[in-house]
């Protein structure tokens, strides 16, 4: 089984989606804060910042939901082959899922790393310099610009993960897609591959997306809900707690 998550799954955490209504990019505009601009104008690198140092707080206090602990309770019953997020808030870790399982295929916003010589950086102690003043933080190594680890718009992605997650995809026997419009690509692929190999496809979301036509079912409604019944269906009780 191959598991995919969206920001469905992270705004029942309390994490409001970058594109939704009060989400961070009605307060900034992302064509303003690109990779290359962040990489050579240093009005950008505040700007971003700025705008990181906002969103942390929410990120750091979230806590897991049930659709994060239906997927431990998966992957501990020797379900899981791999799971892929598109959310960068670390949620799957602090449920418990092994982290060898995981790809954040965005990145993550709890590290930071320097975008010259690759040094990476808990994000608790760079959001505290950013706090105490140094608006546009450094690398003690190199002095390059640090910069939370997530794929920022006009960043190459990853290219060893997107490489494992679609190895994966093409492997599994079961894909389940929780949380994602699928629009988003490289991962809105994911469930392609998948089919093509012969996979079933089972899409959770709230709205309609452009695979589910592909899905051999497609569940309306929370993530969490649907991913406990899920759970329960597939005969497992115990559910983890982080």
């Amino acid at each position: 089984m191959f598991v995919l998550t969206g920001a469905g799954v992270s705004t029942e955490s309390g994490i409001p989606d970058f594109r939704s209504p009060g989400g961070l990019w009605t307060r900034y505009d992302p064509r303003e804060l690109t990779y290359d601009k962040f990489c050579s104008c240093e009005e950008t690198r505040r700007s971003y910042w700025r705008m990181a140092t906002e969103a942390y707080p929410t990120l750091d206090h979230a806590r897991p939901n049930a659709a994060h602990r239906a997927i431990v309770q998966l992957e501990r019953a020797g379900r899981l082959l791999q799971l892929v997020t598109q959310n960068i808030d670390g949620l799957h870790q602090k449920a418990g899922s092994d982290t060898e399982r995981i790809i954040e295929i965005h990145g993550s916003a709890l590290r930071v790393s320097c975008i010259e010589c690759g040094k990476e950086f808990d994000r608790g102690q760079v959001h505290r310099r950013v706090l105490e003043g140094d608006s546009v933080p450094y690398c003690d190594a190199c002095r390059g610009p640090l910069k939370p680890a997530t794929v920022s718009f006009g960043q190459p992605m990853p290219e060893r993960e997107t490489l494992e997650a679609f190895e994966a995809a093409s492997k599994c026997d079961l894909m389940i897609v929780v949380g994602s419009s699928l629009v988003v690509y490289p991962a809105a692929g994911l469930p392609d591959s998948a089919v093509a190999a012969g996979a079933r496809l089972i899409i959770v979301n709230k709205e309609p997306t452009d695979k589910d036509a592909n899905a051999a079912a497609v569940l309306r409604g929370s993530a969490g809900e649907a991913m406990s019944m899920l759970v329960r269906h597939a005969g497992i009780d115990a559910e983890p707690r982080p």
